[in-house]
């Protein structure tokens, strides 16, 4: 069995991992290797779990990991606003192929019976 100062030691260096990977998804957020990205998307999961698996311990109370917590939120919401950024844009990428699509489709007589896309 593990004890206090152990659990503590244990979640310093999860939480630091974290922050380490939400720094690597920012970094590769504006990439176009959207398979990393969610490789490092699925990792930080996996901390997050193995950080929720720990014993209870006070470390989440603890001025160090606040400081940590409070570095990371800006970082979350950029990867978020960039993550919306890159479904929009794929999203309307999508919606001009399709009308592409709908368009070599219409025949000799430019109408299209009963189509759904």
């Amino acid at each position: 069995m593990l004890n206090e100062t152990d659990v503590i030691g244990q979640a310093r260096e999860l939480w630091q991992k974290y922050f380490a990977l939400t720094k690597e998804l920012l970094k590769f957020s504006d990439q176009k290797d959207s398979e990393l990205f969610m490789q490092l998307v699925d990792q930080r999961g996996q901390l997050i779990e193995m950080i929720q698996a720990l014993p209870p311990n006070d470390y989440r109370q603890s001025d160090e990991c606040k400081a940590l917590i409070e570095q990371i939120i800006p970082l979350d919401r950029q990867i978020i606003y960039r993550a919306r950024a890159w479904l929009n844009k794929s999203r309307r990428q999508n919606s001009t192929v399709r009308s592409y699509d709908v368009a070599s489709s219409l025949g000799t007589r430019g109408t299209v019976f009963n189509r759904q896309y």
